[in-house]
């Protein structure tokens, strides 16, 4: 995706439908997250890269409820851009953050999902908040988490340089710990395909958790396996299960892409 010249945040009351599938990807993950009460009201943000070098992104505006973003209500901001929190109609400060140092420092994820959904929130509480293989989704994220343990307040200052750097090709799901989840992809797609599953994971190991009873943990041959599986599973299914979110959701929120 491309674009030619950089787009400062619009002001108050003007739409900018610059990079619009793009954004019709992103309200669509903003609207199925509500949907799926993973949502904190009007806090938490999504971005999407729109340039080449990854610089260039989408994010919520502030103040904007899940259920409510529309297309035309994201962001384009500049990684690179050090006025951007002088601006008018500046993105929450932990987005601009957060966001702004991962499409910065880590150009392949071009789209970044952070919320503080139940279950994954959970696990960032545990002293111990690995995620071990009880079944096939937790399976899918074995040895593929990262995690940051820093936990320093909320997001702003050098607290975004840092989780930045914790991100790796291969681990693009992030455990911030005492904070919530992070995860990344080369699509929104993808990213929330990650972040679905997930989630679905933390909630089945906080629900084991719970009974209190001896968990049944995979070998580390057959987790790394399953794991494996999930990786070379074909890629189009990530993209069907956001296309069904997308046809859900023109069929009972048509107003998100506009």
């Amino acid at each position: 995706m491309m674009t030619s010249s950089i787009a400062r945040i619009p002001a108050k009351g003007r739409l900018d439908n610059s990079h619009y599938e793009a954004r019709c990807d992103l309200a669509a993950a903003f609207r199925w997250t509500a949907e799926l009460n993973m949502h904190e009201g009007v806090a938490n943000h999504f971005s999407l890269a729109v340039s080449d070098d990854g610089s260039q992104f989408l994010v919520n505006p502030c103040g904007k409820h899940f259920s409510r973003i529309k297309a035309s209500d994201l962001l384009l901001l500049d990684a690179n851009d050090p006025t951007t929190m002088d601006q008018p109609n500046a993105p929450d400060p932990t987005a601009w953050y957060i966001h702004g140092a991962i499409h910065r420092n880590v150009p392949s994820a071009r789209c970044v999902l952070h919320v503080h959904s139940k279950y994954a929130l959970v696990l960032a509480t545990l002293k111990d908040p690995s995620m071990p293989p009880i079944d096939q989704n937790t399976m899918r994220f074995y040895n593929r988490i990262a995690f940051d343990l820093g936990f320093d307040g909320m997001g702003l200052g050098d607290e975004g340089e840092r989780l930045s750097h914790s991100l790796t090709e291969s681990k693009k799901v992030m455990v911030m710990g005492n904070h919530g989840v992070l995860t990344t992809g080369n699509s929104v797609a993808e990213a929330f395909d990650t972040l679905y599953y997930f989630e679905r994971a933390a909630e089945t190991l906080i629900t084991a958790y719970m009974t209190g009873r001896e968990l049944s943990i995979a070998s580390d041959d057959v987790a790394e396996k399953t794991a494996k599986q999930w990786e070379e599973y074909p890629s189009d299914m990530m993209d069907a299960h956001f296309k069904e979110i997308r046809a859900i959701l023109d069929q009972k929120q048509p107003d998100y892409a506009e």
